[in-house]
């Protein structure tokens, strides 16, 4: 299988979205949900999205493996985020654009950043994600007003001990979940080398990761793993239609996932989430957890290589 798209800026929807002011079941405390309309949005039509590759869209917490002090580093994802200040300036200018939405006679002035005074510091070794708009040499922030970016997970950051127990960087090796080779309906667990996956993006999912929705491991043994972004492409997807990405999530054993992320010729990542269809997640049983498990490793060789 070809190496597809990496995730280094915001994935857009595939279809043209609107709030609504109800509760959201996706995020605690958020008092709107955002849903899909039937339009296909232009950037997905831009993209060519009828003819990208579709893929399971996995619950995680995104992570990028790329150089670091010479070898081959996993990163965790971490955004630059405004402070209070600045927050609340952006938050004012997004209420008066709403509102000029509503009032077609208002016209509301473009919001301007200053990313050197109105962004918190983040550590000197992060780097921006490296599909974000850059502007005199600035990392740009995206509509949400955050700038994408990774920091390298060292072993004795304890807050990244759950990223730590997926590498080792003696034996430059990563803990990796992804099809069998030779058997689509297996899933294979390995120590992957870490130069493989360098420039791709992964998902790392397990115990101490977003609620664990595919339940692995335990308090006592948890368990984390790395999928590499498009690792489960879906088969027999119905057509690009609101009405039959609907029936497919909630008739389908194989529509029991969390999302669906287009993989586009051009690069482009398209995405659709259960929650843009007003369906709920995490849910019992998702179809990851419906097949069996082989584990390819060589213990002579990578011997206690990964943290229990």
């Amino acid at each position: 299988m070809k190496r597809l798209g990496s995730v280094q800026r915001k994935v857009p929807c595939a279809f043209v979205t609107e709030v609504k002011e109800e509760p959201s079941s996706k995020r605690e405390h958020q008092l709107f949900k955002v849903l899909a309309t039937e339009t296909i949005s232009h950037k997905a039509l831009d993209a060519d999205i009828y003819s990208a590759i579709p893929t399971e869209k996995v619950d995680g917490t995104c992570c990028y493996v790329t150089t670091y002090k010479g070898q081959p580093y996993l990163w965790a994802r971490l955004d630059r985020k405004p402070n209070k200040l600045a927050e609340k300036r952006f938050k004012n200018f997004l209420h008066s654009k709403q509102k000029s939405n509503e009032l077609s006679h208002i016209s509301v002035s473009e919001f301007f950043w200053n990313v050197e005074e109105d962004f918190k510091p983040v550590p000197d070794c992060w780097i921006p994600a490296k599909e974000i708009e850059q502007l005199n040499g600035n990392p740009m922030p995206d509509e949400n007003g955050h700038i994408p970016g990774w920091v390298p997970v060292e072993k004795n950051n304890k807050q990244y001990c759950w990223h730590s127990s997926v590498v080792n960087y003696d034996f430059e090796i990563a803990l990796v979940l992804k099809l069998h080779p030779d058997d689509p309906g297996l899933l294979e667990i390995s120590a992957v080398p870490l130069s493989d996956l360098l420039e791709q993006t992964l998902e790392l999912i397990g115990t101490n990761i977003n609620g664990n929705p595919y339940g692995l491991g335990s308090k006592k043994c948890p368990l984390h793993l790395l999928i590499p972004h498009g690792a489960f492409q879906i088969r027999n997807l119905p057509t690009l239609r609101h009405s039959d990405l609907l029936s497919w999530f909630e008739g389908c054993r194989e529509g029991k996932i969390e999302g669906i992320v287009w993989h586009c010729n051009d690069g482009c990542l398209i995405k659709v989430h259960r929650h843009h269809l007003g369906l709920c997640w995490p849910i019992p049983d998702p179809y990851m957890n419906s097949k069996p498990v082989i584990i390819n490793m060589n213990l002579k060789k990578h011997d206690y290589a990964f943290d229990t």
